[in-house]
């Protein structure tokens, strides 16, 4: 099983809309999805239609600090194919809870190792706006991060930071950690400083920035409220496309024959 953090320590870049949508796309062509919600805003359970009753149930706060092994706390979504591990306020607790556990770091890595690898081909961990020990924990467990980066002057600002945190994270902790690439959002082409923020990621990243783009689009600010993805909510408009597109350059990008294990 692939596992891939969404993270970007910086709120409102599109993470969870992006974590949302890549697993819909993910799950639509096939493969096996689980999504871990790892945020205590519980944004993406909401996106996939987790009711707070739902929620009762044991969430990623019981898989981080109890006992309980991840197929206890899986529920399917709205989605065939896409599993989520909801989240919720409790999860904000955690970061401090976390400080008195032993190997604090390590708990998401623990709770997937072992994992069978026939039941999920892709787990997308959802992580909170910021470095604290869940984003910590997700980086220290996933083989790879995706980050979206909206298209405005100071989410430039905030990326050398969390390529660092990559980087420090990869040398202390999980050496076969990977950037898998990075994500425009919010692509607005009436904009000039988007097409210039778009173009500096370019110069200084390269390949690594995925070429497809996500526009700034009502019906992905919509669907949410609906408690659907917008790949279910409306197919045709150009987020859902533009999302249908990243996923098939994600998958480009990820190892074939884990893939499959």
């Amino acid at each position: 099983m692939i596992s891939i953090a969404i993270a970007n320590q910086k709120g409102g870049v599109g993470k969870t809309t992006t974590a949302i949508n890549l697993a819909t796309a993910l799950a639509a062509t096939g493969h096996r999805t689980l999504l871990i919600d790892l945020d205590p805003q519980g944004n993406a359970s909401t996106g996939l239609g987790v009711n707070q009753k739902a929620r009762q149930h044991h969430t990623s706060y019981d898989l981080l600090i109890g006992d309980h092994a991840l197929g206890d706390v899986v529920l399917p979504s709205i989605v065939p194919g896409l599993d989520i591990v909801p989240a919720t306020q409790d999860l904000s607790a955690a970061e401090i809870e976390l400080i008195d556990i032993p190997e604090r770091t390590h708990r998401l890595r623990r709770a997937l190792t072992g994992v069978d690898g026939s039941r999920w081909d892709v787990c997308l961990v959802d992580c909170p706006p910021s470095l604290g020990l869940l984003t910590v924990n997700a980086m220290v467990a996933v083989h790879s991060v995706l980050v979206p980066l909206q298209c405005e002057f100071f989410a430039l600002e905030g990326l050398s930071q969390l390529l660092q945190t990559v980087e420090r994270i990869r040398a202390k902790f999980n050496p076969s950690l990977s950037i898998l690439g990075v994500a425009l959002t919010m692509y607005d082409r009436r904009n000039r400083l988007t097409d210039q923020v778009a173009d500096d990621v370019r110069a200084c990243l390269g390949p690594l920035v995925f070429q497809t783009v996500i526009p700034r689009n009502v019906r992905l600010s919509e669907a949410p409220s609906h408690g659907v993805p917008a790949l279910i909510y409306d197919i045709k408009c150009a987020g859902s496309e533009a999302y249908m597109q990243l996923a098939r350059e994600l998958i480009g990008r990820l190892p074939q024959r884990d893939m499959a294990a």
